[in-house]
């Protein structure tokens, strides 16, 4: 198909409409007819220097966008897509793209470095383009390559770098990379334009260094070079080095012990003296170190019990003489109405949050070094050394003791209280963020710990009921403290919370009147906080004292749910702020249901209003925004479950959002707790909700089949497979040649997930928990009449039990407890055919030994009924 791409390219940026939507036609038409072409004549247009650059920069952008998409399943066709191309086309377009780099246009360079590294990731795994690097480094070491070329081909070797996988380069590939990068930060030899590239390169290539920073010498080399780059006279490379010296301090912070003198000195003349992107950098240095031994702690014990991996340097303990100054220094740098929620980042944010996380490295050792400044700073008439005191004191809560910490927060409660009246807003905001941390951390009745009294508690909630009144961003900190005093009180028990009970009217209603505040709806994030303490204190109340004022909250919530179905909607916004209200309404109902359905004294209570609810729920659905859909959602679950059979009566109506949301794909977590709501109703009907089976079962193999689905809804439709088959016994049967296959090819998949990788690890205890779920409901559902249906995958699921139980490293406890159990539901359900399996299969008994040994109580009482089922069927 020819066409002048150039033309169409520019209509593609013009103002009018019309002349972008032909355009962008003729384009997407361009690409369907022969993409191979389409490719060429982009690659053309952005090397061309006799071109425009507003043609060339969109050439580069439509041609990186078809090599890559966020989307995993649209970067899987694009790459498929460019895979077919024919070599002698692909050798076209990579011959133009490395011309590019050497245009006399920043803009042209940059967007083909871009697409260079797009193409590398698709074809340096595959062994298809292996002479890239060769090329980007002759650039480099080629006399005559002018400085816009050898900043172009350091940007592409860092992007590069960014793209793969450090198993893709050959080890001295990795050598030539990172010499000619350190070579490229040279003060002497180069221009800042070509040495901020190579120090944004360096930081995206760190990652393939693993084996030059264990050489001492290439390490030192390294190290000296970010070093001085870090106090080049460009603010933009300085902050560039930081970037990699913090990116170093996590990859390699087992070899930073001999630097560590020079990293401090040039960290802390950074935050004191420089630029506040360098001094942000520079705290994060710090941020990264303290992360990194909290990581050690958690895995190998404090250094005082003994690190037996050897790798814990205590690095933080040995500078905080000389770091905490430093850091209390940035807390006295506040920008005006500064909030700590608001997503601004800055030097006192990131020195406070710094100061925090020291703290949980070293503990006690913290308190002795910050307490003289809050001392020195809490009653100073500048408002700055007021809240710079406040905010250090509730950095270092969590890290040192209680019993550290008691005499310290006992003694200042009362000062903080009276703090909620200072005439500066961000002292009274930092002060409320203090007392939610006290109130979260130093506050659990339950565990005989709590700095609250029933001879302080009225002028706690009294200051807080007077404080939730303030302005937005004072009494969003307000419900937080609220919310850590309720669940305080939660955790102590029965006894304990009633002393909160006189005060959980006002409490209600103020947190009602906050979360009106904002009639338009924008204040969001107040009247979201504000019905999330609602829900906390609602939930934690003693209903045996709170019960009738629980009640009657019921009808205010549902008359508010009611008043936004009649909210005029005009725009998006109109319809965005309306679901958000109706989330948050839904939310409150969820918990007071469950709270009032907890008991058979207060059950009756909402019993009377279930009809009137699932109407509005039902309505609320009407509105078609999904934002609400999660918690409606819930809350509906809720109401099944509470009310059980009677939910019969709401099906119909129901299901047609059940199927929406069991089919919502985009949303997944939408489809999830679709998901999880059909295992309440089926828990709540039983055999009643057979006649909607087909339906929800067709959904949820279409789902497990969905390439596009995210891996996450996947786990939970097999645990509801197990809920199904339980509800309705035999009835399974016709489901069982498509549901077997499933859980089978699952389990499998099990074998072949990456346990280092964290979100795998997850994923897999997730999916193998809710394989083990299924088949315990289906076994469980067959017993009583067609146990023999489940009699030739037996063998296979008792294979992968046993595969389960030998991978020791990465099984929770979740999934032990959900193992052992399937194994009891075999041997009940298949009595005498186990037999020979077990017999087989003794790995059984140190299964159960191991279940024994286990301080969970719930897991030793899983065991010994399994192990009496499996007794029963060995003697048989």
């Amino acid at each position: 198909m020819a066409m002048e791409i150039k033309q169409i390219l520019l209509s593609a940026q013009s103002p009018d409409g019309n002349v972008r939507t032909v355009a962008e036609e003729n384009l997407k038409k361009f690409q369907e007819q022969s993409l191979p072409h389409f490719l060429i004549s982009l690659s053309v247009e952005l090397s061309s220097e006799e071109k425009p650059p507003e043609s060339r920069r969109l050439a580069g952008i439509i041609l990186k966008n078809s090599l890559d998409a966020k989307d995993a399943l649209r970067k899987e066709q694009l790459t498929n897509s460019w895979v077919s191309i024919d070599l002698s086309h692909k050798a076209q377009i990579k011959e133009s793209l490395l011309r590019t780099l050497g245009s006399s246009v920043h803009e042209a360079r940059h967007t083909s470095s871009q697409v260079i590294a797009k193409l590398a990731a698709i074809e340096i795994p595959r062994k298809e383009w292996p002479e890239l690097v060769g090329i980007l480094l002759s650039n480099m070491t080629c006399q005559d390559s002018p400085v816009s070329l050898k900043q172009s081909t350091l940007e592409t070797l860092g992007y590069v770098c960014e793209e793969i996988l450090p198993q893709d380069l050959e080890q001295d590939q990795v050598n030539s990379v990172l010499t000619a990068v350190v070579q490229g930060m040279n003060l002497m030899d180069h221009s800042s334009e070509v040495r901020l590239a190579a120090t944004r390169a360096l930081y995206n290539a760190l990652d393939f260094a693993q084996t030059n920073f264990e050489n001492e010498m290439e390490r030192n080399y390294i190290m000296k070079v970010a070093c001085e780059t870090a106090v080049s006279r460009e603010p933009e490379i300085r902050q560039a080095a930081f970037e990699c010296l913090v990116s170093i301090s996590s990859t390699y912070y087992e070899k930073l012990e001999p630097y560590m003198q020079t990293l401090f000195e040039l960290t802390s003349n950074a935050v004191r003296n420089d630029e506040e992107p360098i001094a942000l950098q520079a705290i994060e240095f710090w941020s990264s170190i303290c992360d990194e031994e909290i990581e050690l702690q958690d895995s190998y014990g404090s250094f005082e019990d003994g690190d037996s991996n050897g790798s814990h340097s205590r690095f933080i303990e040995k500078a905080l003489p000389l770091l905490v100054p430093m850091l209390l220094e940035t807390l006295l740098k506040q920008e005006e109405d500064q909030d700590q929620d608001d997503g601004v980042w800055n030097l006192s944010m990131a020195g406070g949050t710094c100061l925090g996380l020291a703290a949980k490295t070293v503990g006690d050792a913290i308190v002795p070094l910050v307490m003289p400044f809050v001392e020195a700073n809490i009653l100073k008439p500048d408002w700055r050394s007021r809240e710079a005191a406040t905010f250090a004191f509730g950095s270092i809560l969590e890290g040192p003791s209680s019993e550290k910490l008691q005499p310290l927060v006992q003694a200042g409660l009362d000062f903080l209280l009276n703090a909620m009246k200072d005439e500066n807003s961000q002292v009274k905001d930092t002060t409320a963020w203090t007392l939610s941390r006290i109130f979260e951390m130093l506050h659990s009745p339950g565990s005989g710990f709590s700095v609250i009294t029933t001879a302080n508690l009225q002028r706690v909630v009294g200051v807080l009921l007077e404080s939730i009144k303030d302005a937005s961003n004072v009494a969003e900190k307000v419900c937080g403290a609220i919310y850590y005093l309720a669940q305080g009180f939660e955790e102590g028990g029965a006894t304990t919370s009633s002393i909160l009970s006189p005060y959980l009217p006002d409490l209600i209603s103020s947190l009602i009147a906050t979360a009106d505040r904002s009639t338009d709806g924008s204040d969001y994030r107040l009247r979201t906080s504000a019905y999330e303490t609602l829900n906390e204190v609602v939930r934690c109340a003693n209903m045996f004292e709170t019960s009738h004022i629980v009640a009657q909250l019921l009808p205010v919530i549902m008359g508010k749910l009611s008043q936004t179905l009649e909210l005029p909607i005009i725009s998006s916004d109109d319809r965005e702020k309306q679901g958000s209200l109706q989330a948050s309404l839904c939310g409150v109902l969820q918990v007071i249901i469950q709270k009032l359905s907890a008991s058979d004294e207060t059950k009756p209570i909402f019993l009377q209003t279930a009809d009137q609810m699932m109407v509005l729920f039902l309505q609320v659905f009407a509105c078609r925004s999904s934002t609400v859909h999660e918690e409606a959602m819930l809350a509906i679950g809720a109401l099944a479950y509470a009310i059980g059979p009677d939910f019969a009566k709401y099906m119909s109506e129901f299901y047609k959002y059940l199927e929406v949301g069991l089919q919502n794909s985009e949303e997944y977590q939408v489809c999830s707790i679709s998901v999880g709501v059909v295992g309440d109703i089926c828990r709540a009907l039983d055999d009643k909700v057979l006649p909607f089976c087909d339906g929800i079962m067709t959904l949820l193999l279409k789902d497990l089949s969905n390439s596009v689905i995210h891996r996450s809804v996947k786990p939970p439709i097999f645990s509801c497979f197990g809920d199904i088959g339980l509800a309705i016994g035999d009835q399974f049967e016709k489901y069982l040649p498509y549901v077997i296959p499933m859980l089978q090819g699952a389990s499998q998949l099990c074998a072949t997930l990456d346990s280092t990788d964290e979100e795998m690890f997850d994923y897999g205890n997730q999916l193998r928990r809710g394989i083990f779920e299924a088949y315990s409901g289906i076994l469980q559902g067959f017993k009583n009449s067609k146990a023999e249906l489940m009699m030739p995958h037996a063998a296979h699921l008792l294979q992968f039990i046993e595969a389960v139980f030998k991978d020791k490293e990465s099984r929770e406890e979740s999934v032990t407890k959900a193992a052992v159990a399937v194994m009891g539901d075999l041997a009940d359900t298949l009595g005498p055919n186990m037999k020979l399996l077990f017999k087989d299969r003794t790995f059984y008994v140190e299964f159960l030994g191991e279940c024994f040994a286990s301080d969970d109580d719930q897991l030793k009482e899983t065991a010994t009924w399994t192990q009496g089922m499996i007794g029963r069927v060995m003697v048989s």
